[in-house]
């Protein structure tokens, strides 16, 4: 998949950031008006091009045993970021690494322990691979919050227009999710062509549904809850929102 995120793909990510452990693909599936199918499908592609790079648990160590929980600022030289960035990782007690694109202050390193002494040592073994340490201070609480720009946003017409490219002239391409009380929920798309529903100059370019992206051809029968690609010559119009997404 390209690096260019629809709607469907930023309402996962949105809730996967805010508590991955207990939402599950139907849920989304729900809030975006498509298949769960579709939903896992999106997660697998996520994966695949190197948005979603994994799941982790997010651990109160204060809790855990009353352990301490440290931040490091250093400072490496630019060339050495990425190689001393990796040797950190190496570092017995250190659980996160942060580069920033800077040439002070350019690395911030977490790192937990039992009590101070087990973080001095931290401090020294930073220091004996060659970070200077600007600042350091004992993290008192933290927060991990989704982007709000991925979340949840009611559209101006009460459907969900999952992506949406304007073409040179009047041309649009459109992801629609298609409602159960869509005009084009159950037919064919012949019978859509022949009865109007689907206009002269709207073409389904694809449709997305479960764990595959269907070819549409004729007897292509368009369902509630399938992920519609649409070409638009005349560009996107209410008859069209309506005949896929259904009535407000």
């Amino acid at each position: 998949m390209s690096d260019r995120l629809d709607e469907v793909d930023k309402r996962i990510l949105y809730h996967l950031v805010r508590d991955a452990r207990n939402t599950s693909a139907p849920e989304i599936a729900e809030e975006v008006n498509v298949s769960a199918g579709t939903i896992r499908n999106r997660i697998s592609q996520l994966e695949e091009a190197g948005i979603l790079r994994g799941y982790h648990a997010f651990v109160d160590y204060s809790q855990a045993g009353g352990r301490l929980t440290n931040l490091y600022i250093c400072t490496s030289p630019v060339p050495e970021r990425d190689r001393l960035s990796k040797q950190v990782t190496e570092i017995p007690g250190v659980v996160g690494v942060r580069q920033l694109m800077k040439g002070r202050n350019n690395l911030h390193i977490t790192a937990v322990g039992d009590d101070m002494q087990e973080l001095n040592r931290v401090a020294n073994e930073l220091s004996a691979i060659g970070l200077e340490i600007e600042e350091e201070n004992l993290l008192q609480s933290e927060q991990l919050l989704p982007y709000h720009n991925f979340g949840p946003e009611e559209s101006q017409d009460g459907h969900t227009i999952a992506d949406f490219m304007e073409l040179s002239g009047s041309a649009e391409v459109v992801e629609l999710t298609v409602s159960a009380d869509a005009d084009v929920a159950g037919l064919t798309l012949s019978e859509a062509n022949e009865s109007g529903v689907i206009q002269s100059d709207v073409l389904v370019v694809s449709i997305e549904r479960d764990d595959e992206i269907l070819t549409p051809r004729g007897d292509t029968t368009v369902r509630s809850d399938n992920l519609v690609t649409l070409f638009c010559r005349g560009g996107l119009t209410q008859e069209t929102v309506e005949a896929f997404g259904g009535h407000t």
